[in-house]
C-alpha cells in the first residue's frame, strides 16, 4: 500500500491484502474449537478478537505521532506512506513467527512433549468434536446449509456488519463532525479501541463464567445503541456528549464476537464448521462493504439517515441473538429427550467422531 501511485493500483493491492488476510478469522476460531474447551472459549475469543482494539489504539497513537511529526518537522515521504511501511512490516515479522510456532493441531506440536500431547487432546473430549478431520463430506456441506442456526450467524453477521463498516471507515470525519481537527481525530478515536478491549474480555468472561454467552454479548449492542442515540440526539455543540456516545458505539463487537466463539463451539463436523465459518465471514465482508454507502456527504455533518440505519441494524442484531438463543436451547431439550429414552446407546468413543452438532445426540449447543 505504502507504493502505490494511483487510484487503480491502490484498489489492486486492497483487493490483494484482503485475500490475504481472509483466513485470519476463521483460522483463529478454528484454532479456538481444537485447543480449548466449550467454557474456555467465550473468554479465548474475547481476547484473540480484542486486538482489534488494541490496533486501534496502537494504530491511533502511531498515525497521531507520524502526521504531527511530519508537520513540525516535515517529512521525506507522505505521512500516510510511513504508516502503511509501519504496520506493514509489523504485520509480516508477526506472520513469519506465527508460520513457524503455531501447529496445525495438538499432534504436531513441537514444544509439547508426546505426553502434554495426548494430554492436550484429551482435554477437549467434552467438546465432541475430534481435533480436526480434514476430509470434505458433501452431507455436512448440505447440512451447514439446511441448518437454521447457519442463516442467523449469518444474517448476523451482515446486519451488525452495515454498522461496521460505515463506523470503520467514517469515524474520522464523525469525529470531525464533532468539532475537532483531522489531527486530533486521530488521537481521539484511541479510546474507542480501549472500550471495545474491555467490552470484549468483560462479556467473554462472564458468558463462560455464567453459561450466559448469547445473552451477555447483547450488553455490548445496547451500549452502543445508547451511544448512537446520544450522537443523534445531542446537539452539534456538545462536542463532548456526543463523543462519548461514539466511545460506546465501540462496545458493538461483543454479539459478533460471541457468535464467532459459539461457531467453534455449536458448530460439530469439520466441514460444516469450515462451511458456517466462511458464509459468516462472507456476510461480514458484504456487510463492510454496504455500510460505508449510507454516510453521505449531502447528510453532513450530522450523517443522521447512516445514524438511524445503524440503530435499526443494532436492534435487529439483538433480536436475532434472542432468535439463536432460543434455538440453542429448544435444541438441547429436544437432546436431552432423545437420550433419556430406553433404548438409546451412546457410541463408543463417540466424541472423536467426525460427527455434526445435528447428528451426535451427546453435542449440547453453548447457550
Amino acid at each position: 500500500m505504502a507504493a502505490v501511485e494511483n487510484y487503480s493500483g491502490a484498489l489492486a493491492v486492497r483487493f490483494m491484502l484482503g485475500v490475504f488476510e481472509a483466513a485470519v478469522t476463521p483460522g483463529f476460531a478454528l484454532f479456538t474449537s481444537q485447543w480449548y474447551t466449550k467454557k474456555e472459549q467465550g473468554t479465548r475469543t474475547g481476547i484473540w478478537f480484542s486486538f482489534n482494539g488494541w490496533a486501534q489504539i496502537f494504530g491511533g497513537l502511531v498515525a497521531y505521532g507520524i502526521a504531527k511529526g511530519a508537520r513540525i518537522h516535515g517529512s521525506a515521504i507522505a505521512p500516510w506512506r510511513v504508516v502503511f511501511l509501519v504496520t506493514g512490516l509489523l504485520t509480516a515479522a508477526l506472520g513469519v513467527i506465527f508460520l513457524s510456532v503455531m501447529p496445525d493441531n495438538q499432534l504436531n506440536a513441537r514444544w509439547l512433549n508426546p505426553i502434554d500431547r495426548r494430554l492436550a487432546v484429551e482435554r477437549i473430549r467434552v467438546n465432541q468434536q475430534g481435533v480436526g478431520n480434514k476430509h470434505w463430506k458433501r452431507y455436512q456441506f448440505i447440512e451447514a446449509l439446511t441448518d437454521p442456526l447457519t442463516w442467523a450467524f449469518t444474517f448476523y453477521a451482515l446486519m451488525a456488519d452495515i454498522p461496521n463498516g460505515g463506523i470503520s471507515n467514517f469515524f474520522s470525519q464523525l469525529i470531525v463532525s464533532f468539532g475537532y481537527t483531522q489531527e486530533e481525530s486521530l488521537l481521539y478515536g484511541t479510546p474507542g479501541g480501549a472500550v471495545e478491549v474491555v467490552a470484549l474480555i468483560v462479556c467473554g468472561f462472564l458468558g463462560d463464567r455464567y453459561g450466559h454467552r448469547i445473552l451477555i454479548s447483547t450488553s455490548g449492542l445496547v451500549l452502543s445503541i445508547i451511544g448512537m442515540l446520544l450522537i443523534v440526539a445531542l446537539p452539534l455543540q456538545n462536542n463532548g456528549g456526543r463523543l462519548a456516545g461514539y466511545y460506546l458505539t465501540q462496545a458493538s463487537p461483543t454479539g459478533f464476537v460471541a457468535l464467532l466463539s459459539l461457531i467453534s463451539s455449536n458448530v460439530a463436523g469439520y466441514t460444516k464448521k469450515t462451511t458456517v465459518a466462511a458464509m459468516y465471514l462472507i456476510a461480514y465482508c458484504a456487510g463492510n462493504i454496504i455500510g460505508p454507502q449510507v454516510f453521505r456527504p449531502k447528510d453532513a455533518p450530522r450523517y443522521t439517515p447512516a445514524q438511524v440505519t445503524i440503530i435499526c441494524c443494532w436492534s435487529i442484531c439483538v433480536c436475532d441473538l434472542l432468535f439463536i438463543w432460543w434455538w440453542c436451547h429448544s435444541q438441547n431439550k429436544k437432546k436431552a429427550t432423545f437420550r433419556s429414552r430406553p433404548e438409546y446407546e451412546k457410541l463408543e468413543n463417540q466424541e472423536w467422531l467426525d460427527l455434526t452438532d445435528r447428528e451426535n445426540p451427546e453435542f449440547t449447543y453453548t447457550l
